[in-house]
């Protein structure tokens, strides 16, 4: 199961879900709640929890089980708290240039404070203080590096965008189960991204899985089949 970040929908991840199906594996690309095909369920009450829940009852209501559990970015919230809700349902987390939470912590909390006076500014003035415009390319790239970005992904991308709510980026996780720990982890890096601790982390420690790829932040678009590639061999 592919879990898409910020702005996005589950239509992001056509060109590795694609090859994984010809490939025969079995694939889903929920949207999350607000996103996507569900803006239209945007308010100022969707946060974290909300965002977790779609992906439990996803995984519920479509009797999944023995699932790698894919997140991108923001989704690694998503899917560690998935994790804590349904670790029988999985088999693996798979963190893609994605936020790793330790206990208590919000998105805000896994990245630098400059990010959280940002987006809270940028709110207040394009998203009636709840929401997060997608911003222009030019000034995305300067912290989610957009290499590899061809003019016509930027506008795909773009076009089909819709803002975040912050709920979801103000919210912390409580992280209390230990079987959640138990459920094998691996994280593919970015090579052009910056290396923030938690990447640092899963790259040295034993507990973790660790790949990289040669890309920005967003190698689903830039590097699907190598992505797929890699996903399809994870024991």
């Amino acid at each position: 199961m592919l879990v898409h970040g910020s702005w996005l929908g589950g239509w992001v991840w056509r060109r590795i879900a694609d090859p994984l199906r010809q490939a025969g594996h079995a694939v889903s690309t929920p949207t999350l709640t607000g996103l996507g095909e569900r803006a239209h369920l945007a308010r100022p009450e969707v946060d974290l929890d909300t965002h977790v829940q779609d992906v439990v009852n996803h995984l519920a209501f479509e009797d999944l089980a023995d699932v790698v559990l894919v997140g991108h970015s923001y989704s690694g919230m998503v899917i560690t708290g998935v994790a804590e809700r349904v670790p029988e349902r999985l088999a693996r987390l798979v963190y893609l240039s994605a936020c790793v939470p330790e206990d208590r912590q919000s998105v805000y909390d896994t990245t630098v404070p400059l990010f959280r006076e940002m987006v809270e500014a940028q709110a207040e003035e394009h998203g009636e203080g709840w929401r997060w415009p997608m911003p222009p390319a030019d000034e995305l790239d300067q912290y989610l590096t957009l290499a590899g970005f061809t003019d016509d992904d930027k506008q795909w991308v773009w076009s089909k965008a819709v803002p975040q709510p912050l709920g979801t980026y103000r919210q912390p996780l409580r992280l209390v189960d230990p079987a959640a720990r138990a459920v094998p982890r691996t994280y593919i890096h970015g090579t052009l991204e910056a290396v923030l601790p938690f990447v640092e982390h899963a790259r040295t420690a034993p507990s973790w899985d660790y790949h990289e790829v040669s890309s920005g932040h967003w190698a689903m678009i830039t590097r699907p089949r190598e992505v797929a590639a890699l996903l399809a061999s994870l024991p």
